[in-house]
């Protein structure tokens, strides 16, 4: 495909997307129809979406409209491009610019359009982040890094970043998080890389690795971790502090490759149902990492933003506080419950956490972090309780 070509994807995929499909499923569907488009059509496509998808509101601003045509012809003016060379109409290319298209005066942006929010948006994110607001919402425009934590039971720094350059991925320190690695280059390289397979290091993005880091574990705790997903602070919990790690979700399925990641990384999990943790002893420490809107992600899930409704905050907050409070019973006397989020928003994160303590007095607040978004890590936010 050309450049121009892989433009006109684009828009046809967006187009698909502002009709409500989501972003993932809609490219998977492009790609099926289009089974000429290689592999790097297939990321260039993608790359432009997501791109796109991130800045929706300043690319409909610089294009003049919110259709697809318009929202690529809003990024390319935003970066420079000059947009008569995609839209030549020429092969596969978008069609020539109208003359109205050709008109352009730079918009006045509002706070909140700048930001790349919703209107409804911008207020929360401001209450979240205070002064470092614009500046956050302005990294959430750009790509995501790819951060690795390595696995230093298996090796060091030094070393896992040798092996990931003999499979020609480059990767340099965190500026700040022990263990945690950048990748430069290549990273759609990584699962099949000789470090990856080897279980050296792993996916985990450098925020989650502070944090866990930070929490108070001890090499002798039995840890329970009520909302473990797919198992990344299981694993990096028994990884980094040497515990005991129960991993158990209200969906099976979601934790379905914790035994092969534990395996390849060499921890043990113990994977527990929901009907088999009644029967275990109570826990000297219990991890909620909640489900949330994602906000401190969006740049990862860009959709998510533009999808977010006031209602769907209001149940996130709901469902959170009913999460705490059913995890604190499997929590022994004097133990510690720790709640988690990637949101930036205070309604799901410290107004949660005053919501659970007045419904369960028994507990109080130790300490509480925000982990801001940067161009090195994501958004996150722990509360540490007793």
């Amino acid at each position: 495909m050309t450049p121009s070509a892989r433009y006109a994807a684009a828009i046809e995929v967006l187009d698909v997307i502002l009709g409500g499909e989501p972003a993932e499923k809609a490219l998977t569907n492009w790609a099926r129809r289009n089974r000429y488009a290689g592999s790097k059509d297939r990321a260039a496509v993608r790359d432009h979406v997501f791109d796109i998808l991130r800045k929706k509101r300043t690319c409909a601003a610089f294009g003049g409209g919110k259709d697809g045509r318009s929202l690529v012809l809003g990024l390319l003016r935003q970066t420079g491009m000059e947009p008569a060379s995609v839209f030549t109409g020429e092969g596969y290319a978008p069609n020539t610019l109208t003359a109205n298209e050709r008109l352009f005066e730079a918009p006045n942006l509002s706070e909140a359009e700048a930001a790349d929010l919703p209107d409804w948006v911008w207020p929360l994110w401001r209450d979240g982040l205070g002064d470092l607001a614009a500046e956050t919402a302005k990294t959430q425009r750009e790509r995501a890094n790819v951060a690795l934590r390595v696995n230093q039971s298996k090796g060091s720094v030094e070393q896992a970043m040798l092996l990931l350059a003999k499979d020609e991925i480059t990767t340099a320190p965190h500026s700040s998080v022990a263990s945690c690695l950048n990748v430069q280059s290549n990273q759609r390289r990584l699962v099949q890389s000789e470090a990856y397979l080897l279980g050296l290091v792993e996916l985990q993005d450098a925020s989650s690795q502070e944090a866990v880091r930070a929490w108070p574990i001890q090499s002798t705790d039995r840890v329970l971790d009520f909302c473990a997903g797919g198992g990344g602070k299981s694993l990096a919990i028994a990884s980094m502090h040497g515990a005991k790690v129960s991993a158990h979700d209200s969906s099976a399925k979601r934790m379905s490759d914790i035994p092969v990641r534990a395996k390849r990384a060499a921890v043990e999990i113990d994977v527990v149902a929901s009907e088999e943790l009644r029967q275990r002893p109570l826990f000297d420490l219990v991890v909620c990492d909640a489900p949330c809107s994602g906000s401190g992600t969006w740049r990862r899930t860009p959709d998510a933003k533009w999808k977010l409704t006031a209602e769907d905050l209001t149940n996130f907050h709901s469902q959170q506080v009913a999460i705490l409070k059913e995890a604190s019973q499997f929590l022994k006397p004097g133990g510690t419950l720790i709640y988690s989020t990637c949101s930036v928003f205070v309604q799901e994160n410290s107004e949660t956490i005053e919501t659970f303590l007045s419904l369960e007095p028994s507990f109080q607040k130790a300490s509480e972090h925000l982990i801001v978004p940067t161009t090195e890590n994501d958004g996150f936010y722990f509360s540490v309780l007793n």
